[in-house]
């Protein structure tokens, strides 16, 4: 950081504001402010001297971090706050003492394990394509699922005019009017596998997010939250190969 300065957006997430792309959209959407002026993609600033707003709150480096596991239930959408009062993680989290948000997202009709932070440098690790770190979901579907969409599902399907990265993809549970997968992906595309699974004419009526990198989400109540021991930070950091560059 030449002189103490640093990017807005870097700054934000460190702060604990939000990741480093959604700060890049509350930039975007004029939300935010360096001494009083909109800010601006780009815009650098030294936080010992300026002065941050969004939404006209002032930002204020946050010196404890946090590293949340929450079990989110379905109905709940992956926002801070949401301009339709529909039900948000945030709730969930309220007694924090720190502003802390979703790493990457699960959506609203999505349930299970979410991580939470209010680290920009371990969210960034975390969500970045070329880190890959493996995600585990339990999919139900009303259909019987054949050998040949199982490989088309761990091959990759074409979705939107790009193929999905491969997978790895097993069958749990057999029944007459449904069946249950175990999917590991290793990107993050939004919705990917609900689209997937539309694209092989399979309707999804449950999905569950078991696992993220070495972290179970285990018995872990609906709705209940726990902090990640460092080992377990360590761990996921190490699997998306950010270790190294900082001590964890």
């Amino acid at each position: 950081m030449a002189g103490g300065s640093v990017r807005l957006q870097k700054f934000l997430s460190e702060c604990g504001v939000a990741s480093r792309r959604k700060s890049e959209e509350l930039i975007s959407q004029g939300k935010v402010k360096v001494n009083g002026r909109v800010a601006q993609i780009g815009d650098k600033i030294n936080p010992k001297r300026d002065t941050v707003t969004v939404s006209g709150k002032k930002i204020v480096s946050s010196k404890t971090k946090y590293y949340i596991m929450l079990h989110k239930p379905r109905g709940f959408i992956t926002t801070l706050s949401d301009e339709m009062d529909r039900k948000c993680v945030a709730e969930l989290v309220k007694d924090i003492p720190e502003r802390i948000y979703p790493v990457g997202r699960l959506d609203k009709d999505s349930e299970g394990l979410l991580l939470m932070t209010n680290d920009g440098e371990f969210a960034n690790a975390m969500m970045h394509p070329k880190h890959h770190v493996p995600k585990t979901y339990r999919v139900t579907v009303r259909q019987k699922v054949t050998e040949d969409m199982v490989d088309q599902l761990a091959v990759g399907i074409v979705i939107e005019g790009r193929k999905t990265a491969p997978a790895e993809v097993r069958v749990l549970l057999k029944e007459e009017t449904r069946t249950v997968l175990e999917i590991i992906l290793y990107e993050g595309r939004n919705r990917e596998i609900r689209k997937m699974c539309e694209s092989l004419g399979l309707d999804v009526i449950r999905l569950k997010r078991t696992q993220y990198g070495s972290i179970k989400l285990g018995m872990l109540a609906q709705g209940k939250y726990r902090e990640l021991t460092a080992d377990e930070v360590h761990k996921l950091m190490a699997s998306s190969g950010a270790v190294g560059k900082k001590k964890w």
